[in-house]
C-alpha cells in the first residue's frame, strides 16, 4: 500500500512548515525573510502586548478609587501598589505594541522614564506624612520632595508614551491625547488639588479602554 505524496501514514493531509517567512519584493524576489522561530517570537510578544493593555483600565480604576478617599478593605497602600503594578505591566505592553511603529524610540524613552518613576515611588509610598526614611539621612521635607520628583518622572513617562501613541498612526490618536492629559494628574500625584487626580484617573481609564480595544483588533487572535 503506497502513501500519497501529500498525505501522512494515517491518511491525514501533510503540512509542511516553511523554514522562512516573509513577503515578495517589487522585483519578485523574497526580501526581509525571517526564520520561523523569530516570527513565532514576534507573534508571542505582540499577543502579550495586546493582552497586557487590559491592565491599564483596571489599574486606572484602582488608582481612581484611592483618590476618592474611601477606605478600602485591604488598605489604601496595597491598592496603590497593585494599581502601580498593573500600570507598569500596561506600560511595557504599550511600548511593545509600538515597537514596530515609527514612534518606537519615543515609546522606549517613555517606558524607561516611567519605570524609573515607579521605582522611585515604590520605596516612598509606605512612608507616613512628615516622616523620613530611617538610615538614609533624608529628612521628612527631602522625602516629600523626592516623592514629588518620582511622581513627576512617572508622569513624564506617560506623557512620552501618549505622544508616541498620538503620532504612531497605529491606534486611535485620541487615546494618545487622553493619555497625555492623564499624565498631568499622574505627575501631580496625590498632592494635587481634588478632583484633579480623580479626573486624571477617569482620563486614564478612557485611554486604557480605547488602547486595549484597538490593540486587540490590530492583529487577529491566535
Amino acid at each position: 500500500m503506497s502513501i500519497g505524496q501529500h498525505q501522512t501514514a494515517s491518511g491525514r493531509p501533510l503540512r509542511v512548515a516553511p523554514a522562512w517567512v516573509g513577503g515578495a519584493g517589487a522585483t519578485g524576489a523574497a526580501e526581509h525573510l525571517l526564520p520561523v522561530r523569530e516570527a513565532v517570537w514576534i507573534w508571542s510578544v505582540r499577543r502579550y502586548a495586546r493582552i497586557s493593555l487590559w491592565a491599564l483600565p483596571v489599574g486606572a480604576i484602582l488608582y481612581g478609587w484611592t483618590t476618592l478617599g474611601v477606605p478600602a478593605p485591604p488598605g489604601p497602600l496595597l491598592v496603590e501598589i497593585v494599581a502601580g503594578w498593573l500600570c507598569t505591566v500596561a506600560m511595557i505592553g504599550l511600548a511593545g505594541l509600538l515597537a514596530g511603529s515609527r514612534t518606537r524610540r519615543t515609546a522606549l524613552a517613555g517606558l524607561l522614564v516611567g519605570l524609573a518613576g515607579f521605582m522611585l515611588m515604590l520605596p516612598l509610598a509606605a512612608l507616613p506624612d512628615g516622616v523620613g526614611p530611617a538610615g538614609t539621612g533624608l529628612t521628612a521635607g527631602q522625602a516629600h520632595a523626592a516623592s514629588l520628583v518620582a511622581a513627576a518622572v512617572a508622569g513624564v513617562g506617560w506623557l512620552l508614551l501618549g505622544w508616541a501613541v498620538f503620532r504612531s498612526k497605529l491606534v486611535n490618536p485620541a487615546d494618545g491625547v487622553l493619555l497625555m492629559l492623564a499624565a498631568v494628574s499622574i505627575g501631580a500625584g496625590s498632592y494635587a488639588v481634588r478632583p484633579l487626580p480623580t479626573v486624571g484617573a477617569l482620563l486614564l481609564l478612557a485611554a486604557g479602554m480605547g488602547l486595549a480595544w484597538t490593540g486587540s483588533r490590530l492583529i487577529p487572535p491566535a
